[in-house]
């Protein structure tokens, strides 16, 4: 299978660079890392403006009927901008959780508003440690949720949320809107992502899927998620990675620029070589996407692998980015405050390292059985 992208898919990533290279503003982004309950408003604008909400969307439902790829190429321009919002990954997670459950009056309900713009949607699976427990603690009875759900990212303003609930000790995938829900906001270091303690008290919820076939929709929700998030990271650290060369390059000391120096060309060297990792990785994972469903065999390993490096690149180049410039490196005037906040916040979100390490051991050891 080629792991090279076509003229359209180059076409589609030059043009979302270009256009949020015009219209992001570091000190607006900035602003919003001290406030909370607040999102990039103009970001998502331009977000609704060009159609990405659409992208992973059937075009029977309104969307561009794209897939991971594209979406992909779209998130890592994002990342590249550290974009202020976080309903262009949980909203593709839920919309092809929609189309790949068995509530088709759900999906006709809210695939078109999430393709419009219309509607943001947020992704609550997690309790306590656990990315996705097997068997929630959230009971679902007579089509209302009891319960919380903690950190949940975009849940201050999401209008609806992906629930993992059970129902009668059997896991079950739920839609709910938030409107009947208390959201509490999280102060976090990256309060752009708008996390929120979510609390249902008999908040009404539709099944989208129920049983085994839950947890298979739910896994291939977050392997998405995953990819989706990979390549936001991927973005980001490229960003820092060139923006350590170029400084590396017309900083001076001891009458050469810092570039000169082993010690700083060979941390930038090493830079290149995790994100390009990161880079092959995403793409593979993207381009085993299925259409519209479970996803084929070996997309989660896939998924997992495209994780766990991005993570590590993205990381890591928050933290050689600062240590090459220097002093001025944490200072707010330099602005990798965005790029470090946003490292550890990606890190977590939709699973965090040891989670999809522990996916790839198990999805590696099922194989070799």
């Amino acid at each position: 299978m080629s792991i090279l992208y076509d003229e359209g898919q180059r076409a589609i990533a030059s043009e979302s660079r270009r256009v949020l290279d015009a219209r992001m503003d570091k000190a607006r982004l900035l602003a919003l890392l001290e406030q909370t309950g607040k999102y990039d408003q103009p970001f998502w604008d331009t977000v609704v403006e060009q159609g990405w909400t659409g992208i992973g969307i059937a075009e029977d439902h309104g969307g561009l009927g794209l897939g991971l790829i594209e979406l992909g190429l779209v998130a890592q321009a994002c990342g590249a901008a550290t974009s202020g919002a976080p309903f262009l990954t949980s909203g593709y997670g839920v919309a092809s959780a929609l189309q790949g459950g068995s509530n088709a009056d759900a999906a006709a309900l809210w695939l078109p508003k999430l393709a419009a713009g219309e509607a943001t949607a947020a992704i609550a699976f997690a309790e306590g440690s656990a990315p996705l427990p097997l068997v929630a603690a959230t009971p679902f009875i007579d089509g209302k949720l009891s319960g919380t759900k903690n950190g949940v990212a975009g849940g201050l303003t999401a209008d609806v949320a992906l629930v993992w609930a059970s129902v009668d000790g059997q896991p079950v995938l739920v839609l709910a809107e938030l409107s009947g829900a208390t959201r509490s906001a999280v102060d976090s270091f990256d309060n752009s992502r708008l996390y929120a303690d979510l609390a249902f008290a008999g908040t009404p919820a539709v099944v989208i899927a129920q049983g085994p076939v839950a947890h298979a929709l739910a896994m291939d929700v977050m392997a998405r998620v995953a990819v989706i998030a990979a390549h936001e990271q991927v973005g980001g650290a490229e960003a820092l990675m060139l923006t350590a060369r170029d400084y590396a390059l017309t900083r001076r000391a001891f009458g050469q620029p810092i570039g000169a120096f082993q010690s700083v060309k060979h941390r930038i060297a090493e830079l290149y070589g995790l994100v390009e990792i990161a880079r092959a990785n995403c793409i593979h994972a993207a381009a085993l996407e299925g259409v519209c469903g479970i996803s084929g065999p070996g997309f989660v390993t896939a998924a997992a692998a495209a994780r766990i490096s991005a993570t590590e690149a993205y990381d890591t180049a928050a933290r050689d980015c600062v240590q090459v410039h220097g002093g001025i490196g944490v200072t707010w005037e330099a602005g990798l405050h965005l790029h470090m906040r946003r490292a550890r916040s990606l890190a977590i979100e939709a699973g965090n390292l040891f989670f999809w390490e522990d996916v790839l051991v198990n999805e590696l050891q099922g194989q070799a059985a």
